[in-house]
């Protein structure tokens, strides 16, 4: 599950760090370019070392989709624009339960 989780979390890192950039190239935000560049170097980090089998992996990932998901949910609401606000707080949304459930399952591992 760990692994699956680093996965998921490198493709989501990488999509993050690419909508930064994007947000940058269409609207000149810096602060798109300069949190979409740390949040998703960060993540795309955090994925590998996940594959890894780097056991706070999935803590860290999820503690990293928790701002992001509350971020852009209220956006996405304010807005009731999916793109991309929608896009990324779904993605925040996945990323943070399958990391949370590897998490869980990686504790329930080491009993029995």
């Amino acid at each position: 599950m760990a692994q699956t989780a680093g996965m998921v979390t490198a493709v989501y890192g990488a999509l993050v760090l690419l909508g930064g950039l994007m947000g940058y190239l269409k609207a000149k935000s810096r602060p798109s370019l300069i949190m979409g560049g740390a949040f998703g170097v960060a993540l795309t980090a955090v994925g590998v070392a996940g594959t890894l089998d780097w056991k706070l992996a999935p803590v860290i990932a999820w503690a990293l989709a928790a701002p992001l998901l509350v971020f852009f949910a209220i956006r996405f609401a304010r807005k009731k624009k999916f793109m991309p606000a929608g896009l990324i707080a779904a993605l925040s949304l996945v990323a943070f339960l399958v990391n949370l459930a590897a998490h869980l399952v990686g504790l329930g591992g080491g009993q029995g």
